[in-house]
């Protein structure tokens, strides 16, 4: 949809020269999704601790892509759901990362000081990265409730 709407699409130069959101992934280093079965619990403690990193961007989208807002919202407390759910699911739910007020509105400044002709591109790049982030956690999620005896 963003691409159609505001023609905002993965090749564009402008979009790689300004992704600078440090926003969450889960990379090789956090245990192959395939066979973690010893890095399940830093598995576990990363995807949610991002999840809950990712709820400030999620609300920077909301606040700014006003058409989408009912969806966002609907999102946003999905992924928070699942944040809390995963979380309970670590050994040591503590060792779990969830950004602090201030850390958080720090964020959320730095967002919304996004010139107008760029808030299109910063939304296209969170929700990108954010469907990344999720089509790892599914395949982690999968891979947990098959080899463990939970349900999510």
């Amino acid at each position: 949809q963003m691409c159609e709407k505001f023609t905002v699409c993965q090749n564009s130069m402008e979009m790689l020269l300004h992704n600078n959101l440090n926003l969450p992934k889960v990379t090789e280093e956090d245990g192959d999704l395939l066979t973690f079965l010893s890095f399940q619990d830093k598995c576990l403690r990363k995807i949610s601790s991002g999840l809950y990193t990712f709820q400030t961007y999620l609300k920077y989208i909301q606040e700014t892509f006003i058409s989408e807002n009912q969806n966002v919202e609907s999102l946003s407390f999905s992924t928070e759901h699942l944040a809390r759910t995963l979380r309970q699911m670590v050994i040591n739910p503590e060792e779990v990362i969830i950004p602090d007020a201030a850390t958080q509105e720090s964020l959320h400044t730095k967002l919304k000081s996004t010139k107008a002709w760029r808030e299109k591109i910063t939304i296209h790049l969170i929700l990108r990265d954010f469907t990344s982030f999720m089509e790892k956690t599914v395949r982690a999620v999968r891979y947990l409730k098959n080899t463990r005896s939970f349900s999510v």
